[in-house]
C-alpha cells in the first residue's frame, strides 16, 4: 500500500512503532523495520551514547529504514539531535516540545521529521516549521497524552495541514488502520501492540498484563497537573489518583513514580510500576513477531478497504 508517508520513509507498510521509553529499543526497531514498517528507537532520557550504540546495533539487524524519537524536554536533547545527524539516521520523530531549533541542521543531513501533536494549531505550528509529516496523537493512547480523541482530532488535523498525518492512539488491528485511512490519514502509529511482539524486550509480566487486559483497565493519572498519563490501572495507580484527589503536590507524585516505567518494563513488577498502554490494551490477546503482526493487518485493511 503506497502513500505518501511510505514514498516519503522509503517503507513497505505505512505501519510506524511508537517510540516508547524503555521498550522501544534496536531489536524492535529492527524487526519492524525487517517487516516493512518503520521501527523507532526511543532516545526517552538515555544517555547520548546509549543511544548511539542503539543505533549502531540497529544497524547491525537490519539495512531497512528506522528512525529515533527525540523528546525535547529531555535534557540530552541537543546530543541527541546531534547524534542522529552523525549517525545517518534517515527519520526522526519529536515529542514534548518544538524541534524548530534543529530542523536546520536535520534538513541539511537529509533527515525526515516528524513530530507527534495532539491538536490543530500545534500541526500548523510543526508545518510551518519544516516537518515533513505529523502524527495526530488522540489520547487513547498509552503514556502522555492530550485532550482530543482520535477519531476527532486526525480529521481536523489532515484539513489543517498540507503535509502528510499519521493516526496514532487507538489503533491495534486491521479495522483500526482501515478507520485511520478512512478519515484522511497515510500512515499509523502503534505503540500497544507492539509492546506484546516476541521481538520486544518488555518483561513478560508487562506483556501478560496488556494481553489480558480488558476495556476497562486504563486510566489516567495526573490530570489535575496538565500532565495526563493513561496506563494500566494497578496499586500504584489507586494510590496516585488516591494522593492526587487529597491533594498531594506534584513534587510527592513525581517521587512516587520515580523509576516506575522502569520498574514495569524491565523488572516486571506490574503492581507497583507504570504499565502505559492504551486503551486498544483490551484488544489485543496474542503475542506474535513483528512480521506476523504487521501481515495480519495489512491482510485486515486491504479486505476492508477492497485492496488488492
Amino acid at each position: 500500500m503506497n502513500t505518501r508517508v511510505t514514498d516519503l520513509l522509503g517503507i513497505e507498510y505505512p505501519i510506524i512503532q511508537g517510540g516508547m521509553a524503555w521498550v522501544a529499543d534496536y531489536h524492535l526497531a529492527a524487526a519492524v523495520a525487517n517487516a516493512g514498517g518503520l521501527g523507532l528507537i526511543g532516545a526517552a532520557s538515555a544517555p547520548p551514547e546509549v543511544v548511539r550504540e542503539q543505533i549502531k546495533e540497529a544497524k547491525k539487524l537490519t539495512d531497512k529504514p528506522f528512525g529515533v524519537n527525540v523528546m525535547l524536554l529531555n535534557p540530552n536533547a541537543d546530543d541527541v539531535a546531534k547524534i542522529v545527524v552523525e549517525e545517518g539516521v534517515k527519520v526522526v520523530t519529536t515529542g514534548a516540545g518544538n524541534p524548530g531549533k534543529y530542523m536546520a541542521m536535520w534538513k541539511e543531513a537529509g533527515v525526515k521529521v516528524i513530530p507527534v501533536v495532539a491538536s490543530v494549531a500545534l500541526a500548523k505550528m510543526m508545518e510551518r516549521v519544516g516537518a515533513d509529516a505529523v502524527v495526530a496523537e488522540g489520547m487513547e493512547s498509552g503514556g502522555h497524552i492530550g485532550a482530543a480523541t482520535t477519531m476527532t482530532l486526525v480529521p481536523q488535523v489532515v484539513d489543517a495541514v498540507e503535509i502528510p498525518v499519521i493516526a496514532a492512539g487507538g489503533v491495534g488491528d486491521g479495522r483500526g488502520f482501515a478507520a485511520a485511512m478512512m478519515l484522511g490519514a497515510e500512515a499509523v502509529q502503534m505503540g500497544t501492540r507492539f509492546t506484546v511482539a516476541k521481538e520486544a524486550i518488555t518483561h513478560v509480566n508487562f506483556k501478560e498484563r496488556v494481553l489480558k487486559a480488558k476495556d476497562i483497565d486504563s486510566e489516567i493519572t495526573g490530570a489535575s497537573f496538565g500532565h495526563p498519563i493513561r496506563q494500566i490501572r494497578n496499586k500504584m495507580t489507586r494510590e496516585y489518583l488516591k494522593m492526587e484527589k487529597e491533594g498531594a503536590s506534584f513534587e510527592e507524585l513525581e517521587y512516587l513514580t520515580l523509576g516506575s516505567l522502569r520498574k514495569a518494563v524491565m523488572d516486571g513488577d506490574v503492581v507497583n510500576g507504570t504499565v502505559m498502554a492504551g486503551q486498544i490494551a483490551g484488544l489485543i490477546k496474542k503475542e506474535q513477531t513483528c512480521e506476523e503482526m504487521i501481515q495480519e493487518i495489512m491482510k485486515e485493511a486491504g479486505e476492508l478497504l477492497h485492496i488488492n
